[in-house]
């Protein structure tokens, strides 16, 4: 999935999201990174990307990085055939595992109605897969996934984010249409 058009500072920021649904999450929390905590709030996303980054007093060589960074992430690609998590996502779930007495155990992934965008995602333990799950490898890590989930899960990339405004897994995922603007949930 390669871009087609180079995101530039006088774009509109839902123009941006919008036009990069696949993508969009990761588009999002990349300007969060850079400073721009509303980056998928509704009263914010009418401004261009350089008037956002201005107001929220980044400097040029602050905008110049974050338009280099938003073209990278639209550059990356995207395997659309598996689940997978970052190598930081895996070495963080097995971190989390040994202290919860599940290490060795596999990744459960899921998602369910809930939030204000319609379905919340699910991350859990879970020792071995059930008859209905497809099963992926990612980074030494066993992912579990309902097959009946597969078709909204297919392509996404589960990360672990540290940062300022809290830590946590972020799950970019191709097939989500929309999320609400703290990412926490999604619609298909």
């Amino acid at each position: 999935m390669k871009q087609t058009v180079k995101i530039t500072r006088e774009m509109v920021i839902s123009d941006i999201l919008g036009k990069n649904p696949a993508k969009s999450q990761k588009l999002a929390q990349e300007m969060t990174n850079h400073g721009l905590q509303c980056a998928s709030c509704k009263s914010a996303t009418w401004e261009t990307l350089e008037m956002g980054m201005l107001s929220h007093g980044r400097s040029e060589e602050e905008i110049e990085e974050l338009l280099e960074r938003l073209n990278e992430i639209l550059d990356e690609e995207v395997d659309l055939t598996t689940i997978s998590l970052t190598k930081k996502a895996a070495e963080k779930f097995r971190e989390v595992a040994k202290e919860e007495g599940a290490e060795g155990w596999g990744l459960r992934f899921a998602y369910k109605a809930g939030g204000c965008s319609g379905f919340e995602y699910v991350l859990d333990f879970e020792e071995t897969p059930s008859e209905d799950d497809q099963v992926f490898h990612s980074n030494g890590v066993d992912i579990f996934v309902k097959e009946v989930m597969v078709k909204r899960l297919i392509g996404s990339e589960i990360d672990f984010l540290d940062g300022l405004m809290g830590s946590g897994f972020k799950i970019s995922n191709p097939n989500a249409k929309g999320s609400c603007s703290c990412g926490s949930s999604q619609s298909y």
